[in-house]
């Protein structure tokens, strides 16, 4: 089960704190469109898995994922339905919890995204200074919907 949090990031605040050593440049393309059952292709710089999620409910969803060959990979992306998602995401500790920070681009250039996975709904992780309003809840901020619909045609 994936429960998480996502939160608009200021991207002036946010530079402060980046630090681009720590951080991957990634690229997914989506096999299923559906929001009841999303296939997921996703690779890094090193590797590659595939994911599978389901509907979202709240803050939480179904997923399974599996690394997979990333040659496979390479032309398995070129089967999405969608546009891809091109972003480079970097991982923060913030007090007690792990933060995944995104900066888009292509389409979605100039939307800094930031999330964090919780064991449970009820958690409530302290906010980092350079996070601003939460949208865990606004379908438009998730990852299919920004390839479908991407910020520059809002």
């Amino acid at each position: 089960m994936e429960i998480e949090r996502k939160y608009l990031v200021d991207p002036e605040r946010w530079l402060e704190h980046r630090n681009p050593t720590e951080s991957s440049f990634m690229q997914q393309g989506y096999l299923s469109a559906d929001p009841r059952c999303t296939v997921r292709i996703r690779m890094t710089e090193k590797n590659a898995k595939i994911t599978i999620k389901g509907e979202t409910r709240g803050i939480s969803r179904e997923e399974f994922e599996y690394s997979i060959p990333f040659s496979d990979a390479v032309d398995i992306i070129k089967l999405s339905v969608t546009p891809l998602i091109i972003k480079r995401r970097y991982r923060i500790k913030y007090e007690d919890f792990w933060w995944d920070v995104d900066e888009f681009f292509g389409d979605n250039e100039g939307l800094v995204l930031a999330e964090v996975e919780l064991d449970q709904e009820g958690d409530m992780p302290a906010v980092p200074p350079w996070a601003g309003a939460e949208v865990s809840e606004d379908p438009r901020y998730m990852n299919l919907a920004l390839a479908l619909n991407p910020i520059n045609s809002w």
